[in-house]
């Protein structure tokens, strides 16, 4: 069953909810796990209802500007700042058949995701724990999945 925007016959998808980031890691082809934003990053998934979502991911400790205003940061800062963070939003639609979850992005702190489907493989190791994963990609020459696990905060 496909699932999208909710109406009375279609079931509440399980991924419906808040969800806190528990783990983001790289798992290499080569057999060594990496992980792109520190093993300590903050993250923070929300899927509602009406077929909508939004993702954040953060590192952990990323500098402040030292203007203090968001417009202002200095070359260095921005790109701190940047590339210690992903976030996309827009909408969802989940393949139970092929336990996939594709997000379409309408918007993205990485300009290149804007309108783009980003699949994610899915399993629940509990109603309360998701994880998701991307299809293998090219990370400096070594073909990788990443994985993220996210723990259910509200449903």
């Amino acid at each position: 069953m496909t699932h999208t925007l909710a109406d009375a016959t279609t079931p509440v998808s399980p991924f419906v909810g808040t969800w806190r980031l528990v783990k983001f890691e790289m798992r290499l082809e080569n057999g060594k796990t990496i992980y792109p934003l520190g093993e300590d990053c903050l993250g923070s998934l929300i899927y509602d209802e009406h077929g909508r979502f939004a993702g954040h991911l953060m590192k952990a400790g990323r500098p402040e500007f030292a203007s203090g205003n968001i417009f202002e940061g200095t070359a260095n800062e921005i790109k701190a700042a940047y590339s210690g963070y992903v976030a996309y939003f827009g909408t969802y639609e989940v393949d139970d058949q092929r336990k996939v979850i594709t997000h379409t992005a309408e918007g993205s702190l990485f300009p290149n995701w804007i309108g783009t489907m980003q699949e994610r493989l899915y399993e629940f190791p509990s109603q309360d724990e998701v994880i998701e994963s991307t299809p293998p990609l090219d990370v400096g020459g070594v073909k990788g999945v990443s994985a993220l696990t996210w723990a259910r905060i509200t449903s």
